[in-house]
């Protein structure tokens, strides 16, 4: 018998989220990830591209997993194929590292961006079933909490990985630490996706009948956005909220420029960052059920770490932007689930969700906007205000969302 709020569920949520956490946290766009593009390329439009590879590729396949999730009434088997390529891929990154590497730079970059784009393409799917399985598993008030819970283990996680990314990185020379840390991560990564395989879902009653041509449910969930106007509204404030990533990927550049960035520097803003989280989902986001108010929050530190960004001349300034990072991207991210998950019919959230995320998460290809500005202005302050800009339109409008019908 299906229990909802069930604790067993609860912990192999957790533990999937510390995993997971575990692996990727280790090609971080705001800290590694441009690094490591960096030493292949000098290309800061590059650096943008793969920071967008990471996960724009989930975009352009929700609408589609959405249109056949819509009929499901259990999604754990095909998130277990999910969790299968996106392993694949993840591997694959470091095997081409490892036996390329600085031998053919530009091979080891389309190898490196081809697993990158089929991890995050993959993903596309798994959104869709992920929070799918949220909504079914638990209620609004233990799905906010399970979240957070979530968002804790996941940042601890990513602190002892930071710390493993500060040791190889400072004893193993590039590119071979790259390789080491993606092949050993993603032994972790299979622990989180086998355990959340094990997590018992219930059947959905209420499902869509599904559309006979993909056609004529794109014209419906055009439709169904044309008609919902609070969707709409969200849909934007969440775009605007990627804004961040128009500089994020740069700022580890600007540091590096600032002053020498050891390994351990490395790593240890990594585990700044995860700390902001650990702080952000222990004492703030838990206690919030609003999740407009949330939202706000969010976009409110995201905006004071760009303002510090402006100003930033000391490994302790960037420390603390990077604490700011962690608070603000777990409140977006909490938010933004839980936002779609309550304003959606039962048997249309497949649907509102890859509408959503879909549309959204066209912000995710900013760091290609941020690299050309950069390339071309040479100003990192001109993104840092640009993002700045973009997030208070952001907050402006995430403040209406309440009194939208």
């Amino acid at each position: 018998m299906f229990k909802i709020d069930d604790p067993r569920n609860n912990t192999k949520n957790v533990i999937h989220a510390f995993f997971l956490a575990l692996a990727i946290t280790i090609a971080e766009p705001s800290t590694i990830l441009p690094l490591m593009v960096h030493h292949f390329s000098d290309s800061v439009i590059v650096v943008g591209f793969f920071a967008s590879l990471l996960r724009g590729g989930a975009i352009m396949i929700q609408l589609y997993a959405a249109f056949h999730a819509q009929a499901y009434r259990r999604v754990l088997p095909y998130l277990g194929r999910v969790f299968f390529f996106r392993w694949i891929s993840w591997f694959s990154i470091g095997l081409s590292i490892f036996f390329i590497g600085d031998s053919n730079k530009s091979l080891t970059l389309f190898f490196i961006g081809l697993g990158l784009f089929f991890f995050s393409f993959t993903a596309g799917f798994g959104a869709i079933y992920f929070k799918e399985l949220q909504a079914k598993l638990f209620s609004k008030s233990y799905r906010g909490k399970t979240m957070a819970n979530r968002q804790v283990a996941g940042s601890i996680a990513s602190i002892v990985s930071g710390g493993v990314a500060g040791y190889v990185l400072n004893h193993y020379d590039a590119p071979l630490n790259y390789a080491y840390l993606f092949m050993v991560s993603s032994l972790f990564m299979v622990i989180g996706f086998t355990t959340f395989m094990t997590i018992e879902e219930p059947v959905k009653e209420n499902v869509s009948i599904k559309e006979k041509h993909f056609k004529t449910f794109i014209q419906n969930a055009t439709e169904l956005l044309k008609q919902d106007r609070r969707l709409q509204r969200q849909i934007l404030a969440i775009f605007l909220s990627f804004s961040y990533f128009l500089s994020m990927p740069f700022v580890i550049l600007h540091a590096n420029s600032s002053f020498t960035l050891t390994g351990w520097m490395l790593g240890g803003f990594i585990t700044v960052q995860m700390l902001g989280s650990i702080i952000g989902s222990t004492f703030v986001w838990r206690r919030i059920l609003d999740y407009e108010k949330m939202l706000s929050y969010s976009f409110l530190f995201m905006m004071l770490a760009f303002i510090l960004a402006l100003i930033a001349d000391s490994v302790y300034m960037y420390a603390f932007i990077f604490l700011l990072f962690g608070m603000a991207l777990d409140g977006f991210s909490i938010a933004g689930m839980n936002l779609v998950i309550e304003i959606a019919p039962e048997e249309k959230r497949p649907v509102y969700t890859a509408l959503q995320t879909n549309l959204s998460s066209l912000g995710l290809f900013f760091p290609v906007l941020g690299g050309i500005i950069l390339k071309y202005v040479g100003s990192y302050t001109v993104i840092y205000l640009l993002s700045i800009f973009l997030l208070g339109i952001g907050f402006l409008i995430s403040r209406k969302l309440k009194h939208i019908k």
